[in-house]
């Protein structure tokens, strides 16, 4: 075997270690958490069919690798559900200890490559991440208007707060995709006792 495919395995191997990252988002039936891979995954398969909602031009090949790997990270530095409170510097310099890390199994080549991708992803300045990073935070709103509001109850999400925390990123890079889901949103909310907020 050659080092550069001893190299590839290795990051493959390691990689698996993302299914067994929990998050808090159930799947959309309500029956589990999913993990890590099972979101990344989903998310890559979102984009793939909201590319068309993109609110600039964008190469799809490149943001279905960016969210491939995006999560990658949670190997070393868990998830932190985005309704959490949390140290947000403090777990930046995490996982960007993870990425060094993780990215670093690979062939240099790949590696820089890899880390590259991650880092526009974060960095959400190019069309590819910013309808990258729009998309990641779709599909937890799904999951959540298709389990009655999933985990929003047991984190006080506020609509206010899912604006904020949710809407402005995902309106960045997909606009009407947002202004289809704020409907839903809005209901869900509407349907709650004012107790609720």
């Amino acid at each position: 075997m050659t080092d550069r495919i001893a190299a590839q395995l290795r990051f493959l191997t390691e990689a698996c270690k993302l299914k067994s990252v929990q998050r808090a988002t159930t799947l959309c039936d309500g029956s589990r958490r999913e993990n890590s891979g099972e979101h990344s995954w989903h998310i890559a398969l979102y984009a793939w069919v909201l590319g068309d909602q993109a609110q600039a031009d964008v190469d799809i090949d490149r943001v279905i690798r960016m969210l491939l790997i995006h999560d990658l990270v949670e190997i070393d530095a868990g998830d932190t559900p985005i309704h959490a409170a949390q140290d947000a510097a403090a777990q930046a310099k995490i996982e960007q200890m993870a990425a060094t890390r993780i990215f670093g199994l690979l062939p240099p080549d790949q590696a820089q490559s890899f880390r590259a991708l991650w880092d526009e992803f974060e960095a959400a300045e190019t069309a590819d991440a910013i309808f990258a990073k729009s998309i990641d935070r779709v599909q937890p709103v799904i999951a959540n208007l298709e389990t009655d509001g999933g985990t929003w109850p047991a984190y006080h999400v506020t609509a206010a707060q899912l604006e904020a925390r949710v809407g402005t990123k995902v309106a960045r890079g997909a606009p009407a995709l947002w202004a289809a889901l704020k409907q839903r949103i809005d209901a869900w909310f509407a349907a709650r006792p004012p107790s609720f907020e």
